[in-house]
């Protein structure tokens, strides 16, 4: 047992003949509210998690517990997933997504109220490996969009998770309100009921202007994830793309605050605490 820290991870594999190969004739994307969701789909979704989420990082041991062996697989277990992200008294949420009835993805969030306005916190992002490169993920954040919806939350040491964030809950990376990031998320991490969200620090030039490490728009979560694939998959996208959120650290992941745009005569503009 253990205090899983972020859980948002999606990982590019390397392509391969049976991924190419792969057809996906029926894809089915369903919405739970925490009390619909059972025993069996949780087991499920933890095993979806533990064989595809990642592996501890080199530091992992040291900081987190003797039991994150560094290259061994992250593991999550049923219980977990119902007591930290199906707790009773939140409002939370689960989204999946079964490709020829095979669970391909899943994601679960949770929301609560700052300021009057909703906030939905994306706390698990997961894709089995064999479907990535799909639009599953940008199709799973979809099915969790509700109308009454203010913003949205995403920590995640992926590009990736954060391009589907992107698209789903805005436009492109490319045109990230920092300054929204700035003046919101601290006040709207602090009131969260996930306690790995409230208690990450800041970390970045966004928040501390004489910040020189490459960060921009980080937090501290103390997981100590092996970021190899995640830096590979940054690389590349730095070849076509205009990062805007700066390096990836050990122990740090990006960090995503995304107003929801409305039609202009209801948009109302959200005010920090």
């Amino acid at each position: 047992m253990f205090n899983l820290q972020p859980e948002i991870r999606y990982i590019a594999p390397k392509r391969s003949a049976r991924r190419s190969k792969l057809r996906m004739d029926k894809k089915v994307f369903e919405r739970f509210d925490s009390d619909q969701v059972t025993d069996s789909m949780l087991q499920e979704a933890s095993q979806l998690f533990s064989e595809n989420y990642g592996v501890w990082g080199e530091q992992a041991a040291e900081k987190v517990g003797k039991f994150a062996k560094f290259g061994s697989r992250v593991r999550l277990s049923k219980e977990r997933l119902r007591n930290d992200y199906l707790r009773d008294g939140l409002l939370c949420s689960y989204v999946r997504v079964t490709v020829d009835d095979n669970l391909a993805g899943n994601a679960f969030a949770c929301r609560w109220t700052v300021n009057g306005k909703k906030i939905c916190w994306v706390t698990q992002l997961v894709v089995h490996q064999d479907y990535r490169e799909r639009g599953l993920a940008v199709g799973l954040l979809n099915e969790l969009r509700q109308d009454d919806d203010d913003v949205y939350g995403l920590m995640s040491s992926h590009p990736a998770a954060c391009l589907a964030a992107a698209k789903a809950f805005g436009s492109h990376i490319n045109y990230i309100p920092l300054e929204f990031i700035k003046e919101n998320a601290g006040s709207i991490m602090k009131a969260s009921p996930i306690r790995y969200i409230r208690e990450a620090k800041l970390r970045g030039s966004l928040f501390d202007p004489e910040d020189s490490s490459g960060l921009v728009s980080s937090v501290d979560t103390g997981f100590f994830v092996d970021h190899e694939e995640p830096l590979s998959a940054l690389t590349r996208l730095r070849q076509s793309t205009d990062w805007p959120l700066g390096e990836l650290l050990d122990g740090v992941e990006f960090i995503l605050v995304l107003e929801v745009r409305r039609r202009r005569s209801s948009a109302r503009s959200f005010r920090k605490a």
